[in-house]
C-alpha cells in the first residue's frame, strides 16, 4: 500500500502477520517482553559527545513501538510512564501508530512545555545534505538540552558494527545520544531487547527517516 508523508503504512491483517505491525524483524522483536529498570547507557559531555541515561523498556507487543519509543525517550527525563496509556493517548492500534504527529504532542504534555518538541520532516526518498544537516543540529540541541529524538523510520539501515535493521513496515526509534559532533547518534529501539542500544552514522539514520519525520526540541 502507499505511505504518505509522516504516516506509517496501513497493514492489512495479513500484513501485520508478516511484518509485526511495522516491525519487520525476527519474532523475539515482534513479542519482546519489557526490561524495565535497566540503564543503558550513562550520561556524559564534553569533547563533541552525550549519551543520556535512559531506563529502556521494550515494547510489550508487535504495534506499540511508536508508545513504546516515546516512553524511552521520556525516561531520560526521570519520567515512568505506562506504555498502555501513553498508546491510548496517540491513537494506537494494531496497525500502528499512524504519525510522528500524533507523538510530538504526547511527548510535550509529559515534559510539561507546550513547545518542547516540534515535529520534522524528511519528506523526499533519501535526505539531502541540508536535512542530514538538520537533523544533526536537531539530535545534538535536544541531547543538549536533556531530552531524546523520536524518529519514524522506515526500510533498512546499517549500524556502526556493520549490523542490519530492517522495519520494512515502519518502526518508531528514539535517539538518546550523539558522538563527534552529532555525526554518530545513539539510538534506543523497542524492538529486540537483545539489541536495546546501537550507534549509526547521521547520514543513515537520515535516510532511513527519510518519507516520514521524527519530533525534537
Amino acid at each position: 500500500m502507499a505511505t504518505t508523508l509522516l504516516r506509517k503504512t496501513v497493514l492489512t491483517a495479513a500484513g501485520i502477520a508478516a511484518t509485526a505491525g511495522g516491525i519487520a524483524g525476527p519474532a523475539i522483536a515482534a513479542h519482546a517482553a519489557p526490561t524495565t529498570g535497566t540503564s543503558v547507557v550513562a550520561d556524559r559531555k564534553g569533547h563533541g559527545e552525550r549519551e543520556l541515561d535512559v531506563r529502556y523498556e521494550a515494547q510489550p507487543n508487535f504495534y506499540f513501538c511508536g508508545p513504546a519509543a516515546a516512553r524511552n525517550a521520556l525516561s531520560v527525563q526521570g519520567k515512568n510512564i505506562d506504555v498502555h496509556a501513553m498508546a491510548k493517548e496517540m491513537g494506537t492500534t494494531e496497525a500502528g501508530t499512524n504519525s510522528i504527529n500524533d507523538i510530538t504532542p504526547v511527548l510535550n504534555k509529559e515534559t510539561g512545555a507546550k513547545d518542547a518538541y516540534k515535529s520534522v520532516e524528511i519528506s523526499t526518498p533519501k535526505a539531502d545534505d541540508k536535512q542530514t544537516d538538520t537533523l544533526r543540529a536537531d539530535v545534538v540541541k535536544t541531547v543538549d538540552a536533556g531530552r531524546a529524538v523520536v524518529a519514524n523510520i522506515a526500510g533498512t539501515a546499517t549500524d556502526t558494527d556493520g549490523t542490519t535493521h530492517s522495519f520494512e513496515g515502519g518502526h518508531y526509534i528514539s535517539v538518546i545520544g550523539y558522538r563527534d559532533n552529532g555525526e554518530t547518534v545513539t539510538i534506543a529501539d523497542s524492538a529486540d531487547p537483545n539489541t536495546a542500544t546501537y550507534r549509526m552514522s547521521i547520514d543513515n539514520l537520515a535516510d532511513w527517516i527519510a518519507t516520514r519525520g521524527y519530533s525534537t526540541s
